[in-house]
């Protein structure tokens, strides 16, 4: 079940005296934050209208409407923000790394488990997804069309192929 509230960044600090909030993203740029008119938090219950954002070096300033002062401002350090999914337009076939955290990772040829993914990372050429199953068995998949062969995150499911060697403890 893919989230419908999903988090971007979380608020570090305040910016001058005028109510503006920095912000740490959690997307593929900073840039990508730029394109909200409102962001949420509680995982979603209650929202942010942003009034202006702006980039500046790795991290987005914004200004919500309703915060006009430092003090109000400080209220809102060390809160993760979140955006609404339906905000988001995707092309098909694209998804949010988020939507991969918790499926299954089955072999397409035995049907073995390798266990859920609890974390993707990039490496610059490719991501890698990070595994643990449920003895605790740790293992790395490159996210690659040679070994993922197919991601139906409807039902949380990865299918690979994992190459020869991928993994020390096969047989």
């Amino acid at each position: 079940m893919r989230k419908q509230f999903l988090e971007c960044g979380k608020i570090v600090t305040t910016q001058g005296i005028k109510g503006e909030v920095r912000v740490q993203p959690w997307c593929d740029s900073p840039d990508f934050l730029l394109g909200f008119d409102t962001l949420y938090l509680d995982g979603g219950r209650s929202s942010l209208e942003i009034e202006r954002s702006r980039v500046q070096k790795n991290v987005v300033v914004f200004k919500f409407k309703g915060t006009e002062t430092v003090e109000e401002a400080v209220t809102l350090r060390g809160k993760v923000l979140y955006l609404d999914r339906a905000d988001v337009p995707m092309e098909e076939g694209e998804y949010f790394v988020q939507d991969l955290i918790g499926c299954t990772v089955l072999d397409a040829d035995t049907g073995r488990d390798y266990g859920k993914i609890y974390d993707v990372r990039p490496t610059g050429a490719n991501d890698v997804y990070y595994l643990k199953d449920a003895a605790g068995v740790e293992r790395l998949v490159p996210a690659i069309p040679d070994v993922v062969l197919s991601r139906d995150l409807d039902v949380g499911i990865v299918t690979i192929r994992p190459l020869e060697g991928l993994f020390d403890d096969e047989d």
